[in-house]
């Protein structure tokens, strides 16, 4: 077996691609489902089952981290009115990654990266400059390799709900606007 890896997962369809790139750099992955910044919690528990799909598939572990929006929304506190793509965005990626970092050093995992560089809609950039805040932070861009499309193509085989936005209810907002 290869090295093992933390995979950070924002939802189904976007671990789709990211799984398949590592397990084909020899990886091996174990989920983790951690994403407080997801709302309504019914909305969380959608992305959840999609995991659970994709992970069924793939034979992997998936590891549920608690719902915690009320620490979420506290974390963003003074950015509620920030555009998509701004500091809260930051914000939240450092959150979730720093979530990621500590699952990973408990279960005595060197290395952990995030599956939300697959979006073409989140910057890498600041996804990897908040990543590098941890040790053992491992920058992929799962867009490159064409993996955003990649993902799309998985994930109508697997018939899995795409949603249409990030996630928090800032981003529902803008996106319905």
């Amino acid at each position: 077996m290869g090295k093992r890896i933390l995979l950070h997962v924002c939802c189904g369809p976007c671990s789709t691609a990211s799984i398949e790139r590592l397990l084909a750099e020899g990886y091996e992955v174990v989920l983790f489902f951690s994403d407080s910044n997801i709302f309504p919690h019914e909305e969380f528990i959608k992305r959840y089952e999609n995991l659970l799909i994709v992970a069924s598939h793939y034979s992997l572990p998936v590891i549920l981290d608690s719902w915690d929006h009320q620490e979420w929304l506290e974390a963003v506190k003074g950015h509620e009115s920030d555009k998509e793509h701004g500091e809260r965005c930051s914000i939240c990626f450092h959150f979730n990654l720093e979530r990621a970092y500590r699952k990973a050093k408990e279960l005595g995992i060197e290395e952990f990266t995030t599956t939300l560089t697959v979006s073409r809609f989140k910057s890498s950039k600041k996804i990897f400059a908040e990543g590098d805040n941890f040790p053992g932070f491992v920058e992929i861009d799962f867009k490159k390799k064409d993996g955003f499309n990649r993902s799309i193509v998985l994930s109508k085989e697997l018939g899995l709900y795409r949603q249409q936005w990030c996630g928090c209810e800032f981003s529902l907002r803008d996106s319905n606007a």
